[in-house]
C-alpha cells in the first residue's frame, strides 16, 4: 500500500463532475489498483475513489486515475509532504460471530427466501472496501446485496450503502439494489435504509434451521 499526503486538487469526470478545491489530503493507492483520496475530516469515508480494474498514470504533478468506463480522477499535486510504501500482507478478513456466520450460511443456501426465483452469485463478494455477505441476482436478473447482521443498527446500513456506491459504479453489476438482513432491526436503521432504498428483512433463525415454519417477516 502506497501512502502519500499532499496539498492537491481533485477532479472527477464520468456520469456527473466534482470538484474538491486545493487542500492538504491522504492519497491511498492499494495493491489491488484502487485508489481512495482522504481528507482528516469525514469520518472513514473517502472524498472520492477510484475501484479496480482502473490505472494510475503519473506525470509530475498530476495522476490520472481512469477506468474502463472511461471515468477518470484528475489529481492536481501542489505539494508532497510524505510518501511510503507499506506491504500489509494478506488479510484474514472480518471474523463474524457464530451466530452472524452462520446466519449468512443459512440464508446463502435458502436464498430462495429473499424472493422466488432469486439465485445467488457469490458469499463475501470482494471489493475494494471489503466482501459482500452475499452477492445475488432476483427474478429479474438484477444485482442486488444483501447484508447480514445479527442486530441491524444505523452502521450496518452506512456499510450496506457504501458497498453499493461502490458497486453501482461497475457497469457489469449496475444497478444494484440493497437488502439489509437482521434478526432485529432498529427503527432509526429501518428509518435510513428505506430512506435509501434499501429493504429490510427480519430473519428468524430458527426457521432458517428448518425448526420453525414461520416464513422471514419482511418491513
Amino acid at each position: 500500500m502506497r501512502l502519500v499526503i499532499a496539498r492537491c486538487q481533485v477532479d472527477y469526470f464520468g456520469r456527473l463532475t466534482a470538484h474538491l478545491p486545493m487542500a492538504n489530503r491522504l492519497l491511498m493507492v492499494k495493491a489491488d489498483g484502487s485508489v481512495l483520496v482522504h481528507s482528516d475530516g469525514g469520518s472513514y469515508k473517502p472524498l472520492n475513489w477510484m475501484s479496480p480494474p482502473c490505472w494510475l498514470i503519473e506525470d509530475p504533478d498530476i495522476w490520472t486515475v481512469q477506468n474502463k468506463a472511461g471515468e477518470k480522477i484528475v489529481i492536481t499535486i501542489d505539494e508532497v509532504m510524505h510518501d511510503s510504501k507499506h506491504e500489509l500482507g494478506v488479510d484474514p478478513g472480518l471474523q463474524k460471530d457464530g451466530v452472524e456466520a452462520h446466519l449468512q450460511e443459512l440464508l446463502a443456501e435458502h436464498v430462495t427466501t429473499l424472493g422466488e426465483g432469486w439465485t445467488l452469485v457469490r458469499r463475501e463478494y470482494p471489493t475494494a472496501i471489503g466482501p459482500v455477505d452475499l452477492m445475488c441476482r432476483d427474478a429479474a436478473g438484477g444485482s442486488v446485496a444483501v447484508e447480514i447482521k445479527r442486530r441491524g443498527e444505523i452502521d450496518g446500513v452506512e456499510q450496506l450503502t457504501r458497498y453499493l456506491e461502490l458497486l453501482n459504479r461497475d457497469p457489469r453489476l449496475a444497478p444494484v439494489k440493497g437488502v439489509f438482513a437482521a434478526q432485529q432491526i432498529k427503527l432509526q436503521a429501518r428509518t435510513l435504509a428505506e430512506d435509501r432504498g434499501i429493504r429490510c428483512v427480519v430473519l428468524d433463525y430458527d426457521a432458517l434451521r428448518g425448526t420453525d415454519s414461520n416464513e422471514f417477516r419482511l418491513f
